[in-house]
């Protein structure tokens, strides 16, 4: 997915710097989506018998997405620039799959929502050295470490729920 530079942006980065990064922050965003989608998906078609407490876990973990999407947007229009706005480009850019709304137990919830969360995990590893190493965008850089340990934290936590 090429994303849209619209604004002149002089921070120290030139505009292919800027266009590669604007371009990595579409991709993760569209994988937050994505992940936040399911999670909420989860939630409201949650069955098993820790319901309430997988419920309540649920919406803990699709409200801290939301943040994480918003700043990722943010991110995106500090570089000038313009963030996705459609689920139709979100899917396109997005390599996290998609789960149709059906009734799913807890344990299996748990188990893919997991699953998701460490490869956004790897994937926000592999932007970083892209921002490091070619983009030469420090800021976005560490924007992206504060993401993998708030991706950490609920990995760990659905995997404290699984084993």
């Amino acid at each position: 997915m090429s994303t849209i530079l619209k604004e002149t942006v002089k921070i120290g980065l030139s505009k292919d710097s800027r266009q590669k990064g604007a371009d990595v922050l579409a991709a993760i965003l569209a994988n937050q989506h994505v992940l936040y989608m399911k999670t909420r998906n989860f939630h409201w078609n949650l069955t098993g018998f820790r319901f309430k407490t997988l419920h309540t876990f649920f919406e803990e973990q699709y409200e801290a997405l939301a943040k994480a999407i918003d700043q990722t947007a943010e991110r995106m229009r500090m570089l000038g620039a313009v963030a996705p706005g459609s689920m139709a480009e979100m899917l396109k850019a997005a390599t996290l799959a998609e789960r149709p709304g059906a009734l799913i137990d807890g344990e299996e919830a748990l188990k893919l929502l997991h699953a998701d969360h460490e490869t956004v995990i790897r994937d926000l590893r592999e932007a970083i050295d892209t921002f490091d190493e070619k983009c030469h965008d420090v800021g976005t850089a560490d924007f992206l470490t504060g993401l993998i340990r708030a991706h950490e934290n609920l990995a760990w936590m659905l995997r404290s729920f699984i084993e």
